[in-house]
């Protein structure tokens, strides 16, 4: 094997120079941007997280919060042709005026004491209510909250509840394709309560008044069986209130059928 032959530098030749470093401001400018591209990474994977796992995660609780409760109508939503397809419907003379709704204690904080129907929403629609209005707690987790010392379901008064409009399985996701008249079910183990929209509007955060006893009217007395829809708007953000009111045309006692109202296929826009 030959001997490695050393080739001899050329005389007045410049000798190599060696590798430049990066400067300092090179080097920062180097960092900054790696920081930039991480830090857009993570905020990117937030974002897919709080928009569509939460909405995973939130909708499979909530489903088994309605699931445990051994009381709550979740069989066929539509009715069949037949007299034997098809859940019953509450025969009309069991549908009672509101002035005789029976009206249950307010429940302690946490507990899931209903479920609400919004056939607008989808015939495939039914999410739990429970006591409180906190986010970690109640809003995150159980879907739809009842703000503490608002009227219970049927009361003269207003039933007042929240729910997000996006994220965390967002139950009021569609609140702004509600129309006057549409119904809005809410279902205890001792009744069901068929509500009908009467109006939205659009309020300040500050504007507490719109779950008054009368919502219309927050120095006056309850003249009325009220049920209020609170959300955030616009989308994406907490700025100001969606609200939709309705009031209780009817009630009827659980055990004898669902109301016709949550079989109803209304088109979808």
């Amino acid at each position: 094997m030959p001997a490695s032959v050393e080739v001899p530098t050329q005389p007045g030749a410049p000798a190599p120079e060696p590798p430049r470093r990066p400067s300092v401001g090179t080097r920062l400018i180097s960092l900054v941007g790696e920081l930039c591209i991480i830090a857009g990474a993570v905020i990117g994977l937030y974002v897919v997280w709080q928009l569509f796992y939460t909405d995973i995660v939130a909708d499979r609780e909530q489903a088994e919060v309605v699931d445990n409760l051994d009381w709550a109508y979740t069989g066929p939503i539509t009715a069949g042709e037949g007299a034997d397809d098809g859940p019953l419907v509450i025969p009309a003379e069991l549908r009672l005026s509101p002035d005789t709704a029976p009206v249950m204690d307010e429940p302690a904080f946490g507990e899931t004491f209903a479920t609400f129907y919004v056939p607008r929403w989808g015939t495939d629609y039914v999410k739990p209510i429970s006591e409180g209005v906190t986010r970690t707690e109640i809003l995150d987790v159980l879907g739809i909250g009842h703000y503490p010392d608002t009227g219970m379901p049927g009361a003269l008064g207003n039933f007042a509840i929240s729910a997000h409009r996006t994220t965390y399985g967002k139950p009021f996701n569609r609140i702004a394709e509600l129309q006057d008249g549409d119904a809005l079910v809410v279902q205890t183990e001792e009744a069901w309560y068929v509500y009908r929209m009467t109006d939205d509007l659009i309020v300040q955060p500050t504007q507490v008044e719109v779950i008054a006893p009368n919502p219309y009217d927050d120095a006056a007395a309850p003249d009325s069986h009220y049920i209020t829809l609170t959300t955030c708007h616009p989308m994406f953000s907490a700025a100001e209130r969606y609200i939709v009111h309705g009031e209780l045309e009817y009630w009827a006692p659980t055990g004898n059928g669902v109301p016709p109202e949550i079989l109803e296929e209304i088109p979808q826009p």
